[in-house]
């Protein structure tokens, strides 16, 4: 490297944003190894956590400052940005105290407990004129995108119903176990699924209904269905389950004109759209099957739809660090607004009332 390009590179990394993590765990490490291989102009420069093995991460494996105490953290002026990746019951406390001490902040999902928690941070966030956003990474996966771009571009006709599904035989582990901890399935997966969907329909939601499951823990949901209903007509069903052998798609989208299936994490799946959306009928004909005769269900002739690719899209988890980099630096809005996650938490928060009530909640979130 020339001199002139060592001096131009160094000072590229001087003006570099320095950020830390509070909460340096599992998830932390793919943060780390993600933003220093793939976003210029951020710089990991340390972390702190209670555990003994994350500050030998830290300090060891990724050669970081590992600070005494968030206290030790929040006074050092060089860090502008902070994630905070701990347990979902001290997210609240430790967004508050970092907007206090003049950092940015992006907070892990889900961002708090419920609406409320999530209020009070907002309020701290605009008293300090600092950035608070929410690590809703999964609306860049590739198969959200692709239905995204389905819905967006009116592929297969007004949609009036859409179908998002996790489904798995592995239960949950660690401190999502756990109550005091903000653990379960709802607030875990649930808040990723209902962030998709309410990106995705911008309308109110008028009511929720949800049943939550504790099939194999007693304080805390391992399985649930949340059916959202919006003011524009289109309901929205939203299931995750730690216990299904059989997995259905990952998403099933029906429109006027057509429907969207995505099998998997990998955009397998397909369109089925009619041929020519004006014809309504065919035949007037009754088949016989060991149901009965029916006319209704009767098959659809092949040349009346036809087969179409699903709009291949590619994401990447980190263009939300290239957003907040930007965004700091006065070039672009923030895309994962606080606003947008409150009303996020807003629909988990009836959504847990539904389940406790066994009645739909009725809304105007």
């Amino acid at each position: 490297m020339s001199f002139v390009n060592h001096i131009l590179s160094k000072a590229g990394h001087l003006m570099a944003i320095k950020m830390a993590i509070i909460g340096p765990g599992g998830m932390a490490g793919w943060h780390y190894s993600n933003v220093k291989a793939h976003v210029k102009g951020l710089e990991i420069i340390g972390g702190y956590d209670i555990r003994e093995e994350a500050k030998k991460r830290m300090t060891g494996e990724w050669g970081i400052k590992s600070y005494d105490s968030p206290e030790e953290l929040y006074a050092d002026k060089s860090v502008e940005l902070v994630l905070i990746a701990t347990p979902n019951d001290i997210h609240k406390d430790y967004s508050i105290a970092c907007l206090n001490a003049g950092k940015h902040v992006l907070c892990e999902k889900p961002v708090t407990l419920n609406a409320a928690e999530l209020e009070e941070v907002m309020a701290v966030a605009k008293k300090s004129g600092k950035i608070f956003t929410v690590n809703q990474n999964r609306r860049w996966d590739k198969d959200y995108l692709s239905i995204r771009k389905i819905v967006n571009d009116n592929m297969i006709g007004k949609v009036y119903n859409i179908e998002s599904r996790v489904q798995g035989s592995r239960r949950l582990w660690g401190w999502r176990a756990f109550k005091p901890n903000g653990g379960g399935l709802l607030l875990d997966w649930g808040v990723h699924l209902l962030d998709q969907i309410l990106d995705l329909i911008p309308e109110k939601v008028v009511s929720v209904q949800a049943h939550l499951h504790n099939l194999h823990l007693e304080e805390v949901d391992d399985s649930f269905t949340v059916l959202l209903r919006f003011a524009n007509g289109c309901s929205a069903n939203v299931s995750v389950t730690t216990n299904c052998y059989i997995n259905q798609p990952r998403w099933h989208v029906s429109g006027m004109d057509g429907t969207a299936v995505i099998l998997d994490w990998e955009q397998n799946g397909h369109i089925i759209k009619l041929a020519d959306p004006t014809i309504t009928d065919w035949v007037d004909a009754v088949i016989y099957t060991h149901a009965g005769p029916t006319h209704t269900m009767l098959p659809r002739p092949k040349e009346t739809t036809k087969k179409v690719k699903l709009p291949k899209i590619k994401g990447s988890w980190v263009e939300i660090y290239k957003n907040i980099v930007a965004v700091i630096k006065g070039k672009a809005e923030l895309i994962v607004k606080p606003e947008q996650a409150l009303r996020v938490m807003k629909v988990i928060d009836a959504a847990f009332e539904s389940d406790r009530t066994g009645q739909a909640v009725t809304t105007g979130i």
